[in-house]
């Protein structure tokens, strides 16, 4: 079956309720084989069958359960995508923000007209039902006579009707979204976080509407008829500070992608009629030549045709040195250009850039589930209906055993619904992996989303390509040993060497022109025997460079210096004659050598506790000495790409939970295999594509700094929910008064509102502290 992948924003979602709901509804239309809800990326992600539905069916289905949503508009890009997500944030947190600030301080003036009614109550022998406000009407009460005696004096019928006029204000303006979100939410038959705000603050609002319009209806049967605006109105503010912080708070989970998108310059300098014109980045097509000055940023990916520079591309790859141009390499949008001057041709630019797959990439991830959240997604299913149960029980119960004090009835009730809003729930992994895969990219380590963290975290065996994962992935000059007599002429003789090979293409000839001083001497009458080697005239001097049987097939003998090429074979060297005008001169060393600091990466896996293996197609000798250089005893050399896939199965069958880390074609079957598949950025587009793990710096060291990531991670993750878990299951009983028969006490609703608010700035706070974890 051929499945499309479908990716697009969802609004209104407040809780994890809200979230599994949105995601069980997509779970369950026909055609769609996996779907995952973020609740913070604020995005659904659909694998189905085009052949039994569309996209246009699936967000109908979303619409249809009361929250927005729209299919992304054709042609933008990841960073378009950001632009928008980023708006969206920031407008929704100015809207909180002003809410919020005005039922602060409707919350103020309530408070404050309500404290001569219960400081009169107090005085008269009566209870203030709530602890809270009781604590401040003793506390506050004298001051506020004191400082305007003439509210101890105002008429309580008048305050009542104040104080009715500016609750049902602030429900209106400030609490509206949260009422119309609740309705939407009965409506199609579901209930979530604003249910149970609505409902409390509901059922107090419509009590206290009836203390104050049949005051006597009260009296009558012995009940003091108290009001709850006061309770309501702080409730309200409480909670809109909360999901203000909360906003704020998530806004910063997404630094990192909003850094990475914000890499883009919103301009670049092309050359078009043969002039220089600055346009709009959208205009920029494939083929213009782009003009970078220095110190401005790369505009869009290409190769440079002319200049040189230091190229700044730490925000991409997390590679803190500057890295050269020159005519020919590649730049990236988005990197910072040095002091010298670029001119270069664009290759790819807007959604199919380098950047834009990058951003796209870790947003991916950050909106993907983990497996660990699964049992909160269950959870959240019955949660919301199982705390309206609750909350209707502590009422009864408490009318049962307190008749004449319903007030309290509707306090504990009130209680139970506000401390249970299941945000801390939802938000607890969805945060966790939003920021650790944001501090990921800025190491230049993109992890494709919390299925691929939590599998990364329980590794405990890593297995390494030796080709372009270890070592360089490319020939180089490693020894020089010059015949008896020509030491002090090496230099020359190199550089003649290097002259004839320049004019073959051979990969051990770059290496030895990379090896040898510039300027190379010009080179005649040039022979090159395929499988021996080559042969020309420097200074008017033959020149041989080749195997044995070059030398032999030459006339020359090379016995003279074998026995050093023997020792360079048996250390996994090739070996390489040069002659000079007949006679035997100097035997190179080339081999393919570790990256810098491969040796120092394995024994960061060693000391971690992991076991590291390496596996490749190379020669057992080559593979020995590579692995004696960089400390890795555990070998399987000369297997073909399914020779790589037996040995991790051969792994796995024993328990093992396998990383493999490579970087070619031949290593994407072995990355498919593993538990996880860790790719080099710098290797080919099959292997990134086949690995779950990309390393932009193609640095072993990222290999540590993953793992140690992936099970911080966890970690965090494990903490957010063992939080949210142990709030609910301590705050509901103590907000239904369990603890009141023994111990007298009982836990306000705003209290409870304020404890629902820090449950969730925790959880997100917690978080955050993957964006400076150092590894």
């Amino acid at each position: 079956m051929s499945t499309v992948r479908l990716s697009f924003p969802v609004t209104g979602m407040t809780c994890a309720a809200c979230q599994g709901r949105v995601q069980r509804v997509l779970s369950r239309a026909p055609g769609v084989e996996q779907a995952a809800v973020n609740l913070v990326t604020e995005r659904a992600t659909v694998t189905y069958d085009p052949t039994v539905t569309t996209a246009d069916a699936l967000v109908a289905r979303v619409v249809s359960t009361g929250y927005g949503a729209a299919l992304p508009a054709p042609g933008r890009s990841a960073l378009d995508d950001q632009d928008a997500l980023d708006a969206s944030q920031t407008a929704e947190f100015r809207v909180l923000r002003r809410r919020t600030i005005a039922a602060l301080l409707a919350a103020v003036v309530v408070m404050t007209l309500s404290l001569p009614m219960m400081t009169a109550e107090m005085h008269a022998g009566g209870v203030v039902q709530d602890p809270f406000m009781h604590w401040t009407a003793r506390v506050l009460g004298p001051v506020l006579a004191a400082a305007a005696p003439w509210l101890a004096t105002a008429n309580p019928r008048a305050l009542s009707g104040v104080l009715l006029t500016l609750t049902t204000a602030v429900m209106i303006a400030c609490a509206g979204p949260i009422y119309r979100r609740a309705v939407a939410a009965l409506r199609h038959g579901g209930a979530d976080m604003n249910t149970l705000i609505a409902v409390g603050t509901g059922a107090a609002y419509v009590f206290s509407v009836a203390t104050t319009i049949a005051p006597e209806a009260f009296l009558r049967r012995g009940v003091a008829p108290d009001g709850y605006y006061d309770a309501v109105v702080m409730i309200i503010a409480l909670v809109l500070l909360g999901q203000t912080l909360e906003a704020r708070a998530r806004r910063r989970t997404a630094s990192a992608i909003r850094q990475l998108a914000a890499l883009a310059p919103a301009s670049a300098r092309i050359v078009r009629d043969g002039a220089e014109r600055d346009v709009p980045l959208a205009e920029v097509r494939s083929g213009d030549t782009v003009v970078v000055r220095p110190g401005e940023r790369v505009p869009v990916d290409g190769q440079v045709i002319d200049g040189t520079s230091a190229v700044d591309e730490s925000m991409l790859t997390g590679e803190s040195v500057p890295v050269a141009k020159h005519p020919g390499d590649t730049v990236v949008g988005g990197a910072m250009n040095g002091t010298g001057a670029l001119r270069y041709i664009a290759t790819t630019v807007g959604g199919d850039s380098r950047l834009s797959r990058i951003v796209a990439l870790v947003r991916d991830a950050q909106g993907s589930r983990a497996p660990i959240q699964r049992l909160a997604d269950r959870i959240s299913a019955w949660f919301v209906p199982t705390i309206l149960l609750l909350a209707v029980l502590t009422a009864a119960v408490w009318l049962v055993a307190s008749p004449h004090t319903p007030v309290r009835a509707v306090s504990a009730a009130i209680a139970v619904l506000v401390i249970a809003c299941p945000c801390a729930m939802g938000l607890a992994v969805p945060t966790a992996v939003m920021v650790s895969s944001g501090r990921g990219a800025q190491l230049g380590i993109l992890i494709k989303g919390g299925d691929a963290l939590e599998r990364l975290a329980a590794i405990d065996t890593v297995l390494l390509d030796k080709t372009g994962t270890i070592t360089a992935g490319h020939p180089a000059v490693t020894d020089v040993v010059a015949a008896p007599g020509l030491a002090g002429d090496l230099a020359e003789l190199l550089r003649a060497a290097a002259a004839v090979e320049s004019l073959s293409e051979h990969p051990l000839a770059a290496a030895i022109v990379a090896h040898a001083a510039r300027p190379l001497p010009p080179a005649t009458a040039f022979e090159s025997t395929p499988g021996l080697g080559v042969a020309g005239v420097v200074g008017g001097v033959r020149v041989v460079v080749g195997g044995a049987a070059m030398m032999r097939a030459a006339g020359i003998d090379p016995v003279p210096l074998a026995r050093d090429a023997a020792r360079l074979a048996d250390a996994g060297r090739t070996p390489v004659f040069i002659a000079r005008d007949g006679r035997m001169a100097a035997v190179l060393g080339i081999a393919d050598e570790p990256k810098p600091g491969a040796a120092a990466a394995v024994a960061a896996l060693a000391r971690a506790g992991y076991a590291v293996g390496m596996v490749t197609g190379d020669t057992a000798a080559t593979a020995r000495a590579i692995g004696d250089e960089v400390g890795i005893t555990r070998i399987t050399a000369g297997v073909l790409p399914e020779g790589k896939v037996d040995a991790i199965r051969a792994m796995q069958a024993t328990g093992a939970r396998v990383a493999m880390v490579g970087d070619g074609v031949n290593d994407a079957p072995a990355l498919a295999q593993a538990d996880v598949g860790i790719a080099m950025g710098t290797g080919s587009d099959v292997a990134v594509a086949a690995g779950e793990v990309t390393l932009m710096r193609g640095d072993l060291a990222s290999v540590p700094q993953a793992l140690r990531l992936a099970r911080r991670t966890m970690r965090v993750m494990r903490q957010n929910l063992g939080w949210a878990f142990a709030y609910n299951l301590l705050g509901i009983p103590l907000a239904a008064g369990v603890l009141y028969p023994r111990f007298g006490l009982l836990l306000s609703p705003i209290l409870a509102s304020a404890a629902m608010a820090i449950s969730s700035i925790t959880v997100v706070a917690n978080s955050l502290r993957l964006a400076r974890v150092r590894l």
